[in-house]
């Protein structure tokens, strides 16, 4: 039988000190090990039955080591799985021979957070010393020898770990000199423990209260004359009430999902997608390519040894996540070239999110004007709404990228990301043009007129020497834009500047904070205006534009299924490696033209 004996050397105040000694005492005839736990006794013995009641196990945490390092052992007595029948050996020193077994121990039964039974020594001659000592107390101690079938893994309060036998059995109960759990004793009588002051009734119910989770409030309620039977029975009356443990779900880090993703991140920080390399990557950190493809055909069950680099290629394309994880690298490379390059005209476009490419209208519904008064015996009139509908398409653009042999045998990680990063550049800057010729009048509306024109009033003029008017001017076009009735003010208010290089110098002194020195010098756009500059605008106009939220002009739609650009990956058979191709579904178009001006230099 293999029987770890845990024992305390010196102070059992310092649990710390706890050490596992293992000693082979024959062929274990159970499943796994058996554990023992001592505890302390005292009390009266029955001479003429040699019998005497003993707690064997209660819940006080004793200091175990495992594999994973050292940890808090705790006993759930409703986990015993004895039942009050069964007769184990009574030993000493959890000595398990027929020579060391003194009696037996039955009547096992659960209290609280502890378990009882009742011990007997043999009439044996060779007992009779082992019966004085326990007699006249120099025996006071027990211990448990128990098996451990299933561990129930925790923390405490203070963050130790913990292991909580959730199904165990009693094995065998010892007699022995020293103690690793002092709260487990031989039992004075079968009723009541009265307590000898108010000291020890106070660290009765701190110790239980604390073994089980309790509240202080619960110690609070207790009766102050309420002995050992009454606060158990008000204990297990609050384990009763007491809701139940909260469960936590959790993903698992063996997640072959978790991993191809943690692996693609790492992937990508290399890369330079990703500003700081996320904690749970740092295994892969120092990873390349081909340490990735070896990688990820080792975690499909497939041994690498003795592959050469193209046979680690092969097999990695077709029989494990490595493109996965290559083209979600990529994926997020793109994605984060393609948000830093981005537009500042975007700002300027209302985001629609279309499900085809069938072309879409987008409605625009006039106003209801204004009340009409109602005298006392007359009728509501029914009005009607304008609506103004500006067609909206989607377009699909796209390129491809293709990840060679040579450049994953060369494990080449600076060339790819560059040219992934390039391809979310070039994603933005499709977007981008997209937007710049739809601002600058390439198309036309629903009424056949360019988006400035004079009919609309949309055109307005400034002096080179005086911005501040010119804006003013663009301001007061604004504010006297009408709804589709013509009649109902819109009352739209200026908020972006859209300029050229060759105005941005210009526009950024006549939108400063500056304390003027008079009422005159007084600038009312500074801080109220946002300049938005792209270096596609040429010469001296420049444009005025309100909110989108407020005043809609421009709409930018992207597929629902596919917003922004899209990287997908196919096995090349030509070129010996990954075929990375980058689309995107986009389409520019007008919402109306009453949100913006376009001022002209005198």
């Amino acid at each position: 039988m293999h029987i770890v004996n845990v024992r305390l050397t010196g102070n059992p105040a310092k649990a710390t000190r706890i050490r596992p000694v293992e000693k082979i005492r024959g062929p274990d005839r159970t499943a796994g090990d058996i554990l023992t736990r001592t505890m302390p006794r005292a009390g009266e013995v029955d001479e003429a039955a040699r019998t005497f009641a003993a707690i064997v196990a209660t819940a006080t945490p004793v200091q175990r080591r495992d594999a994973k390092g050292p940890f808090l052992e705790i006993l759930d007595a409703a986990g015993l799985e004895n039942d009050p029948e069964d007769d184990t050996p009574l030993l000493t020193d959890h000595r398990a021979s027929a020579r060391e077994t003194v009696g037996r121990a039955t009547g096992f039964t659960i209290d609280g957070p502890s378990v009882s039974a009742t011990l007997r020594l043999a009439f044996a001659d060779d007992v009779e010393p082992i019966f004085q000592r326990v007699k006249d107390g120099t025996l006071r101690h027990v211990s448990a020898g128990y098996r451990v079938t299933e561990w129930r893994e925790g923390r405490d309060a203070s963050g130790r770990r913990t292991k909580t036998a959730a199904h165990w059995r009693i094995l065998e109960i010892s007699l022995v000199p020293i103690p690793a759990d002092r709260n487990a004793i031989i039992q004075r009588s079968a009723s009541q423990m009265p307590f000898d002051s108010v000291e020890d009734r106070d660290s009765f119910v701190e110790k239980i209260s604390s073994l089980v989770g309790l509240s202080e409030e619960w110690a609070d309620n207790l009766p102050e004359d309420a002995d050992q039977d009454a606060i158990r029975a008000s204990l297990r009356a609050a384990l009763t009430k007491r809701s139940a443990p909260k469960i936590r779900v959790t993903r698992s880090h063996d997640d072959p999902a978790q991993i191809q993703t943690r692996a693609a991140d790492a992937l990508a920080y290399r890369m330079g997608a990703l500003p700081d390399l996320p904690e749970a990557s740092r295994e892969f950190a120092s990873m390349g390519l081909m340490d990735h493809a070896r990688d990820a055909l080792q975690r499909a069950g497939v041994s690498t040894r003795g592959m050469g680099a193209d046979e680690i290629i092969q097999r990695s394309l077709t029989t494990s996540d490595f493109p996965l994880t290559v083209a979600n690298a990529a994926n997020k490379t793109a994605a984060e070239s393609y948000r830093i390059a981005e537009s500042p005209l975007k700002v300027l476009f209302r985001k629609r999110s279309l499900s085809d490419f069938k072309t879409a209208t987008s409605v625009r519904l006039g106003g209801l004007g204004m009340l009409e008064e109602l005298t006392e015996s007359g009728e509501i009139k029914a009005t009607s709404r304008g609506e103004q509908g500006e067609t909206l398409q989607l377009r699909t653009f796209a390129r491809r990228l293709d990840l060679t042999r040579r450049l994953i045998i060369n494990d080449d990680l600076g060339l790819f990301g560059d040219v992934t990063r390039a391809l979310g550049e070039a994603a933005a800057a499709t977007e981008s043009a997209l937007m710049f010729d739809t601002l600058t009048g390439a198309g036309t509306l629903s009424d056949g007129q360019p988006l400035f024109h004079a009919s609309r009033e949309n055109i307005a003029e400034y002096a080179a020497v005086d911005l501040v008017g010119g804006l003013s001017n663009a301001r007061k076009v604004l504010r006297g834009q009408r709804n589709l009735d013509g009649v109902t003010p819109i009352m739209a208010t200026p908020r972006y500047v859209i300029a050229g290089p060759d105005m941005e110098t210009d526009l950024e002194k006549a939108l400063g904070v500056i304390t003027p020195p008079d009422v005159d010098s007084f600038n009312p756009f500074a801080s109220k205006l946002q300049l938005l500059i792209d270096p596609r605008i040429e010469g001296t106009s420049f444009y005025v534009a309100a909110d989108p939220a407020q005043c809609a002009v421009f709409n930018l739609a992207h597929l629902a299924a596919a917003p922004g650009p899209q990287i997908q990956r196919l096995e090349n058979w030509d070129t010996l490696g990954v075929s990375f191709r980058c689309f995107m579904d986009v389409g520019a178009g007008f919402a109306g033209w009453r949100g913006i001006v376009k001022l002209e230099r005198a």
